[in-house]
């Protein structure tokens, strides 16, 4: 079974090997390993990857995040029990600021 890539069929394919290839005589095409490793070798060397300011800020801001806890159980606990009790108040004014500067740091 062949398969049609892009319009390319068997005849439009270039079998033929370079002059370089045919007076080298080898019918290996594969290298051999220890020019792979070289070659590996060489690419690796020359890769250089470099973070920017505001990278490694967000990463130390991530590595302080890690020190907290996911949740407050002691906060969670008083909520809980206010709850239960009916003892729990919500400031109107307090809520509604809290509100507002979430609108303003996400919207600008």
């Amino acid at each position: 079974m062949s398969v049609d890539f892009n319009g390319i069929g068997r005849g439009q394919v270039n079998t033929q090997r370079t002059t370089a290839d045919k007076s080298t005589g080898s019918q290996n095409t594969q290298p051999e390993p220890s020019e792979q490793a070289k070659t590996q070798t060489q690419g690796a060397r020359g890769d250089n990857v470099s973070l920017s300011s505001q990278a490694k800020d967000l990463k130390q801001l991530e590595q302080k995040l890690g020190d907290y806890p996911e949740m407050d159980d002691d906060r969670i606990a008083e909520i809980r029990s206010a709850l239960e009790n009916g003892t729990y108040k919500v400031d109107a004014e307090k809520l509604a600021q809290k509100m507002l500067d979430m609108d303003k740091s996400i919207f600008g």
